[in-house]
């Protein structure tokens, strides 16, 4: 399990997340060290870091990691008792699959954010299917990572300054790598609704964003396009006019601020 976590002041989140298996924590504050405990079934290590922003952290927890298979979390799920044997399952099941994708249920029972994203059944996930997936659904094998360089893009993701999206641009960039990406429906956690460290609400500002960030992984006709259906498709959600959401998105594609940022990071 790799953690992303911030401001922890020991090690109660493992319990807290029912992680019963090995574990690599990264918890951002405000000082340096590392710490560890055994679970029932392995060692939990959690790495306290002042660097910021979740993309960052989740590279540092997959560079730390040395289990065959990963999966991401969050602070806010509670894994089932038996998600090991769940997870392994998958992946036993599916020896050609280099990520799976998990079934993640809220508090209700419902699935957790995308109700009607996929059918109740193992299948190959490509884009645009991969625009339904949140980063704590996502597990993969860390042999498939490391040879294949495929890493959270730094740019995106909650403390970057510039939206979300960091999951599609990961599985995009799984897949040009030739990575196979499967979706295999056994719940094996939930999550609790919390305050969001980046989304203020369907604002002007959350267009432009997502103007930006989709112009950058997608490239420039096709975030134009999803502009259009993202506006039409959400408008009854938003907190300004679909025009003006609409206009927003468009200023951030045309800025197209995050392609420069990767410039100059080059």
């Amino acid at each position: 399990m790799l953690v992303s976590c911030m401001y922890q002041k020991d090690m109660s989140i493992v319990e807290k997340l029912g992680i019963t298996g090995s574990a690599v924590v990264i918890n951002q504050c405000d000082t340096n060290a590392s710490e560890s405990i055994k679970t029932p079934f392995g060692i939990a290590e959690m790495y306290s870091v002042t660097e910021r922003g979740l993309t960052r952290s989740r590279n540092m927890a997959i560079d730390k990691a040395t289990a065959d298979v990963c999966m991401l979390s969050d602070d806010d799920e509670i894994f089932c008792e038996n998600y090991r044997q769940k997870i392994c399952r998958a992946y036993n099941m599916l020896p050609q699959a280099d990520v799976i994708i998990f079934k993640i249920t809220d508090e209700s029972g419902n699935v957790a954010d995308k109700p009607q994203a996929f059918p109740d059944k193992v299948m190959r996930l490509k884009f645009p299917q991969t625009m339904h997936v949140a980063s704590w659904q996502i597990s993969f094998r860390r042999s498939s990572l490391i040879e294949s360089g495929v890493r959270f893009d730094e740019l995106l993701g909650a403390g970057s300054g510039n939206g979300a999206q960091e999951e599609l641009k990961f599985l995009l960039d799984c897949q040009r790598a030739g990575l196979k990406i499967y979706y295999v429906p056994f719940e094996i956690a939930r999550v609790q609704r919390t305050d969001s460290t980046w989304f203020g609400g369907f604002d002007e500002s959350f267009f432009e964003q997502r103007g930006a960030t989709t112009r950058y992984i997608l490239g420039f006709w096709l975030s134009s396009l999803y502009a259009v259906y993202y506006v039409l498709k959400k408008r009854d959600k938003f907190e300004v006019s679909p025009g003006r959401a609409l206009a927003a998105a468009f200023k951030g594609i045309f800025e197209n601020k995050i392609k420069r940022q990767s410039q100059q990071r080059k």
